[in-house]
């Protein structure tokens, strides 16, 4: 009889082992945290301390030169002074949409690309690669051409298109 009274305390002792080995570990936890509780799309986002403030490095350097304010040149009169572009009436979508007509009449041009968020075609005219943009000024546009790195575009081709563009638009 002692061998049945110490098997079944056996079983019953391991039965006991066995539900607090699965479900003791909730009762030792804190707790999670409801952020991770959600799925990942839903976390915020976590940014490392150095990246969440701005740049402050450059704050305090002190300008090599003196530079007076009648020294300086507006942004958009230096623009309407280059020989590579001219200023014209409307906004700029309305001149964006006004280029592409014109360029569509040019012979021997051909439009890669347009980008109307960017404000730019992606031309090829007379062998030369390069962008013509409008972009927005206080005169209204500016229609220019540039290389593909941003730069004011050189050489025949795109000052002949931009004098084409300015005749065709009534530019300033």
């Amino acid at each position: 009889m002692r061998r049945t009274v110490s098997v079944s305390r056996v079983a019953v002792g391991a039965l006991l082992i066995g539900l607090v080995a699965t479900a003791g570990c909730s009762w030792f936890r804190k707790g999670t945290n409801p952020l991770y509780a959600e799925s990942a799309e839903k976390r915020p986002l976590e940014v490392p301390p150095d990246l969440d403030r701005p740049r402050t490095d450059g704050a305090m350097a002190i300008p090599s030169g003196s530079v007076t304010a009648s020294e300086r040149t507006p942004v958009a009169a230096a623009a309407t002074a280059s020989a590579i572009g001219f200023s014209a009436a409307g906004s700029r979508d309305e001149v964006f949409a006004k280029v592409g007509e014109a360029l569509a009449k040019v012979e021997g041009l051909t439009v890669a690309s347009r980008a109307q968020l960017l404000g730019a075609y992606d031309v090829n005219y007379e062998g030369a690669n390069f962008l013509v943009r409008v972009s927005a000024v206080d005169a209204g546009a500016y229609v220019s051409a540039v290389d593909p790195r941003g730069l004011p575009a050189t050489g025949a081709p795109p000052v002949k298109l931009i004098g084409a563009l300015k005749e065709a638009l009534g530019g300033k």
